[in-house]
């Protein structure tokens, strides 16, 4: 018997404050392969890309919180502003992001298709996001 070749798909984040969007985004992810690796902007990669009052959680809880998430098999904290290096290094078979995002503008993606992997997106839960929860926490306190 021929051994099968497990397909490795690749996301990454930020996943400040983990909600149900994120949840179900990568469980939508492990669903298109074998292995879920989980890509982690760093805190002072987050704090470049949203401000300097993000993120909320540390980069230790967010990784933990992540770690649990059934599927999710691998978290990979990274330092860049973009995960550029890590995917060049993991070359996965699947590349997963979130279908804001318009597929040549996809960090990673020719490095996947290069070798013979896919680029894909996946619908975002409409109205589920880091920025809702923040405003109406916010609200909550004004």
């Amino acid at each position: 018997m021929k051994k099968k070749k497990k397909k490795v798909v690749f996301t990454n984040g930020c996943f400040d404050i983990v909600h149900r969007g994120h949840i179900e985004y990568l469980q939508k992810a492990k669903e298109l392969g074998d292995i879920l690796i989980v890509g982690l902007n760093s805190d002072e990669s987050v704090k470049r890309l949203k401000g300097k009052n993000r993120p909320i959680m540390p980069q230790e809880d967010r990784a933990y919180i992540l770690s649990h998430i059934v599927g999710v098999d691998v978290v990979c904290i990274f330092e860049e502003d973009t995960p550029q290096k890590l995917i060049e290094s993991l070359v996965p078979d699947i590349l997963v992001k979130g279908a804001e995002y318009k597929i040549n503008e996809i960090v990673g993606r020719e490095t996947v298709f290069n070798s013979g992997g896919k680029v894909l997106t996946i619908p975002m839960v409409k109205g589920k996001s880091t920025r809702n929860l923040i405003r109406k926490i916010a609200n909550l306190y004004k």
